[in-house]
């Protein structure tokens, strides 16, 4: 079954997946489209108030003075963005949003979510956001006038068949499931396994064969060396099944993880 066609059977028709783009000289109710989209699929649908507007980076915009992909950027790297994603989620979280808001697809491996983990770590939050906003794929995919969207809920080039399962976990539940600040991939990425679809009601699962891997979670903690005002690195193995309740502890106890590898 082709993609569209499992949109269709899964629902996923509502989610906006054709592209907004920005033309020359646009009337001001297309501008007000696009201004909409962008926040739509950055903000993850989440109702923006009047008085959350970015109204000075909407007025560069209209008056040409930066492109959708800027005006793209400086909603990721908002207070409100912030807010919503980056204060109240666990780090693995946060990363995988950037990729659904800003790429329109989910990380592909463990590989990609250690990337930008050492990213933000070495450079900081607008660091992050730029590695994607300025980022050769972007560019290839949006330019600078198309807003992102979901785009691997379709077949594209560069983008697994394995990316649809994935996409579909990050976009299905309330408009508001961007609010949820669990990792939603991180079993999937760190087995690389692949995402099964199932009724919400089943969970997203896990294939049997892999209960018998385990898995090293390195992360710094700051409860040892809190009075230093640094971080100590801890490694520690669990096997699969208690993958996703170790990770929540570490988070819930303020540690950030830096990788999560298969035990050879």
């Amino acid at each position: 079954m082709g993609n569209l066609a499992q949109s269709a059977t899964l629902g996923l028709d509502a989610f906006e997946i054709e592209p907004v783009e920005l033309r020359p000289n646009a009337p001001e109710s297309e501008l007000q489209g696009v201004i909409r989209a962008v926040y739509k699929q950055v903000l993850g649908n989440e109702h923006v108030m009047d008085s959350q507007r970015l109204y000075s980076a909407e007025a560069e915009l209209r008056d040409g003075r930066i492109t959708v992909r800027r005006f793209v950027a400086i909603v990721a790297k908002s207070s409100l963005y912030q807010s919503l994603f980056f204060h109240k989620s666990s780090q693995y979280r946060f990363i995988e949003l950037n990729f659904k808001h800003l790429l329109g697809r989910p990380p592909q491996d463990q590989a990609e979510i250690t990337e930008h983990v050492a990213i933000y770590k070495a450079e900081g939050y607008d660091a992050e956001i730029d590695s994607y906003i300025d980022s050769d794929e972007y560019f290839q995919n949006f330019g600078e006038s198309i807003v992102p969207y979901p785009r691997s809920i379709r077949s594209q080039a560069g983008i697994k068949n394995e990316g649809f399962n994935r996409m579909f976990s990050l976009l299905r539940g309330p408009a508001t499931s961007d609010s949820d600040n669990q990792a939603k991939l991180i079993p999937s990425l760190a087995a690389n396994l692949a995402t099964p679809i199932k009724p919400p009601a089943i969970g997203n699962g896990a294939a049997s064969s892999s209960t018998g891997k385990r898995y090293r979670i390195t992360f710094y903690t700051a409860t040892a060396a809190a009075r230093l005002n640094k971080y100590s690195k801890v490694e520690r193995v669990v096997d699969y099944n208690q993958m996703n309740q170790e990770v929540r502890n570490i988070h819930k106890s303020g540690g950030k993880i830096e990788e999560i590898a298969e035990v050879v």
